[in-house]
């Protein structure tokens, strides 16, 4: 079944979850499939959990009460646990989305995988491997932040900056016109010329991995489709992200990256048009 048919089951630990991002997180999880269930597990009798509660309410999460019996004792775990397994057994979905970075959920996640479900991880940066490793798919949730948050950041400020230029333009606007014109004339060539923009550099670990999925699956000639090394990357490594480097897809990575060449290849539909990867030092 294709990825984003999935029906999915998103369970969060409220414990070890961010709270400031739970739109991103959803949104994040609308490209893999269809959230059947969502579901929010922690104490919600003690303070520290009352700031889910606007954000729960507007995502349409419900929220499962698991009183803490003992102090220092995380019951969450064993809620959520059960509670995923129970699900499993009424055979309504296809996968499972594990929002927590907490390493507690590893077995968890391998139990899930044995069952044929398809498991995403979603979690902080210090979220244990073993975790990750556990998953189908692992999202760091600085990747969504970024994602989510600066766009509309960056709209706010063009707005600003949009409207204090009208009112700046609207006293001169003869001279700014012809100023505007030749400076445009002039700048031509130079705004064709303009260097990309910066990127943060891509880790040697990283470039080999892509290197060596290459030499796995690559044909006679050295070729691999990029839709079968970007499935390739993820099984080796469940949180690889381009975005993590600043690329919003494999491609752009790769286009960025000197060692490797790619090529568009033309089919029988004009709409089909399958883009494959080399290594040009293999």
């Amino acid at each position: 079944m294709p990825l984003e048919n999935l029906r999915l089951a998103v369970l969060i630990d409220g414990d070890n979850a961010p709270r400031d991002c739970l739109k991103g997180i959803m949104e994040e999880i609308a490209i893999y499939g269809t959230p059947m269930i969502k579901r929010i597990y922690g104490d919600w009798a003690s303070h520290g959990l009352s700031s889910w509660k606007t954000t729960l309410l507007e995502n349409a999460v419900t929220p499962k009460q698991q009183f803490a019996y003992t102090t220092g004792k995380n019951a969450t775990d064993s809620a959520m646990i059960i509670d995923a397994m129970d699900i499993l057994y009424t055979g309504k979905t296809d996968g499972y989305v594990l929002v927590s970075s907490d390493s507690d959920f590893t077995p968890l996640a391998i139990r899930l995988r044995e069952s044929g479900m398809y498991v995403i991880g979603i979690g902080e940066e210090k979220t244990p491997k073993a975790f990750v490793q556990a998953c189908d798919k692992f999202i760091r949730v600085e990747v969504i932040r970024d994602k989510y948050k600066k766009p509309a950041k960056s709209a706010s400020k063009s707005t600003s900056k949009t409207a204090t230029a009208r009112k700046s333009t609207a006293k001169t606007a003869e001279k700014t016109d012809k100023a505007a014109a030749n400076k445009s004339t002039a700048k031509k060539p130079a705004e064709k010329a303009a260097p990309a923009e910066t990127k943060p550099p891509v880790p040697e670990d990283i470039i080999n991995l892509i290197a060596d999925s290459i030499a796995d699956l690559a044909d006679d000639d050295g070729w691999i489709d990029m839709s079968n090394l970007g499935n390739l990357i993820i099984k080796k490594q469940p949180d690889f992200d381009p975005r993590t480097y600043g690329f919003g897809k494999l491609s752009n990575m790769l286009k960025n990256l000197p060692r490797f060449e790619l090529q568009v290849r033309e089919t029988a539909d004009p709409n089909v048009r399958p883009m494959y990867v080399r290594d040009v030092e293999a």
